[in-house]
């Protein structure tokens, strides 16, 4: 066999794979953008495991969660973590394959609906990208923007937490607790029975609305004899997700944003409030970690360029304060009541009117002069 005929093959085989999403194809992008693997000290990997505990035992105190046992925190390199959470996301990228195949269908455009076939592929490079991305900023499954729904074990990317810690100047033993607090903290929240499916049926809805335009992916597949045409395409800003650019109904966006803002934002007043008398630089690391959150990373703008999905993640200060309020007015059993249902949980207007909340979800009556 030639290397032509191998390589031909190979390509052949990367291009097969059933279902909507060609996660095989998905790995070889993802590998590509993670890199080599950079295996974790034992000595540290130890360290990071024991803070688990410790940080299981600060929290029982002040989460009012059920805990349960969340089992052995996983601390891991970029490669482990890509590796292990791929499909992790698969509700992200598996709901929008019918959308995409139809929007590739176009009597118009004949060369987009050449490309039908390949939607499981397109789709595939997608995914891969952004797992890719994400493995280089992601501190642990409590940092991803949208859940890693696919696995309830606990990890930490040891390479991106160490570099948090020395790119803020902090001391690196309290941020190991801290990343280990949100991390047990994530687990309990996501183990609310109704968490993980709401999330999943809000993220199906909102793509039940995206539509693809396959006009700027036809015009660019006219160009691809121009090798620096498709230099462009693959290299550029956005690379593939500029093209693939779906519209999508703003409204549904809200719910998102509010959930996770209200999952984010609890995680992180429970761990302040189990670190407040331990760690002397929580106010240092909390201000740094609210600074990195609020600026995007590749993989969310990656989702914002792909279907528009723009996480918003600067209103879980809004969230964290709401809670808080919320604790003072009306007491802890106020804060543990918006847990009980997805209809008691603040819509994205209410994380700044602890008022409006109270009166939807606490009372009956709205003008209860309580409020």
């Amino acid at each position: 066999m030639t290397s032509d005929d191998s390589i031909f093959n190979r390509l052949f085989e990367l291009f097969q794979s059933p279902g909507p999403v060609n996660w095989r194809l998905a790995g070889e992008v993802r590998k590509s953008l993670v890199g080599a693997a950079e295996p974790v000290d034992p000595t540290l990997a130890d360290e990071y495991t024991e803070l688990a505990v410790a940080a299981q035992m600060r929290l029982e105190p002040v989460i009012r969660l059920s805990m349960g046992q969340p089992g052995e925190l996983q601390p891991v390199d970029r490669t482990v973590w890509s590796t292990d959470n791929q499909e992790s996301f698969g509700y992200l990228v598996e709901p929008l394959a019918g959308t995409f195949g139809a929007g590739l269908v176009d009597p118009a455009n004949p060369m987009a609906a050449m490309l039908a076939p390949m939607g499981p592929a397109v789709l595939g490079m997608q995914a891969g990208t952004m797992v890719g991305f994400m493995a280089h900023r992601t501190l642990g499954q409590f940092d991803t923007g949208m859940p890693a729904l696919g696995t309830e074990r606990l990890y930490l990317v040891v390479p991106n937490v160490e570099g948090f810690a020395t790119d803020h100047g902090l001391d690196q033993r309290q941020v190991r607790l801290w990343a280990a607090c949100h991390e047990v903290a994530h687990h309990a929240i996501l183990d609310v029975p109704w968490v993980r499916p709401r999330v999943t049926e809000l993220l199906a809805d909102f793509a039940s609305s995206v539509s693809f335009d396959s006009s700027k992916l036809s015009e660019t597949l006219e160009r691809m004899d121009d090798p620096a045409a498709i230099e462009d395409v693959l290299g550029g800003a956005g690379g593939l997700a500029g093209l693939l650019g779906g519209n999508h109904d703003p409204e549904k966006l809200a719910p998102i944003q509010a959930l996770l803002a209200t999952i984010e934002g609890y995680g992180d007043q429970v761990v302040g409030l189990a670190l407040t008398d331990i760690a002397p630089e929580l106010g240092p690391i909390q201000e740094a970690w609210a600074r990195r959150r609020a600026e995007p990373g590749q993989a969310e703008q990656f989702l914002s360029q792909l279907i528009g999905l723009e996480l918003e993640r600067h209103h879980a200060g809004d969230a964290t304060r709401l809670f808080t309020e919320i604790g003072r007015r009306w007491g802890m059993d106020s804060v543990d009541s918006l847990w009980s249902s997805p209809e008691s949980a603040p819509i994205l207007a209410e994380l700044t009117d602890p008022v409006g909340w109270a009166a939807r979800v606490l009372l009956t009556d709205p003008m209860d002069e309580t409020l």
